[in-house]
């Protein structure tokens, strides 16, 4: 398992971030996140699930693997950097949602999610949140106002753990990226929910 690092290598708490559906581990969101928290401290890891892997050594552009592949692929991060008790998790969209899904049994210190995709895009009935009711895990969500995949008024009639702190990130969209007329840049919203993720990790030293 091949992974990209920023940040400190002595920090006490790494956060692990795995991949968008459609974005490989050093797309232009993750790697701005990424050296963001790292360089206020905090050590970053990224990694891809196999599917991803392929597509960059010449595979096709397969669909993502099956939730089973997905979450032993996170599974399989966690043990190679040493257990869960100094691990936040997470990532953007898909990669999040995995994390969410194994971050009880791994024990995982937190979770971070960049863009939760709470349903998908036009089909609100189709929601992705069951196991969110009872996760343990201390979690940040950082949610654009205008995200496709889950905006204020459908998130807050979800039963989500009181472990979950949903923090919103206005205007933007699943990306953070605001419209030109709303007066915000990305490079705001993104330095923004860069702060709220340096604030969640402090909060769990």
């Amino acid at each position: 398992m091949d992974f990209l690092f920023d940040g400190p290598g002595e920090a006490a708490v790494t956060l692990v971030l795995a991949h968008g559906a459609g974005g490989p581990m050093d797309s232009p969101f993750l790697n701005a996140f990424a050296r963001g928290i790292g360089e206020s401290g905090v050590r970053v890891a990224r990694f891809e699930f196999p599917y991803m892997s392929a597509r960059r050594s010449g595979g096709s552009r397969s669909a993502p693997d099956r939730p089973p592949v997905l979450e032993q692929s996170w599974k399989d991060a966690v043990a190679h950097l040493g257990g869960g008790e100094r691990l936040v998790i997470g990532g953007k969209s898909l990669g999040g949602r995995i994390a969410s899904m194994v971050a009880d049994e791994t024990g995982a210190r937190g979770l971070v999610c960049l863009g939760y995709p709470f349903h998908p895009p036009g089909q609100p009935d189709r929601t992705r949140t069951k196991h969110l009711a009872a996760l343990r895990t201390p979690a940040l969500i950082v949610q654009g106002t205008r995200d496709p995949f889950g905006g204020p008024e459908e998130i807050a009639g979800y039963a989500l753990s009181p472990s979950i702190r949903v923090a919103w990130i206005e205007d933007g969209d699943h990306s953070f990226k605001p419209r030109v007329r709303s007066g915000r840049t990305a490079a705001q919203n993104l330095e923004e929910a860069i702060a709220l993720v340096r604030d969640f990790m402090v909060s769990l030293r």
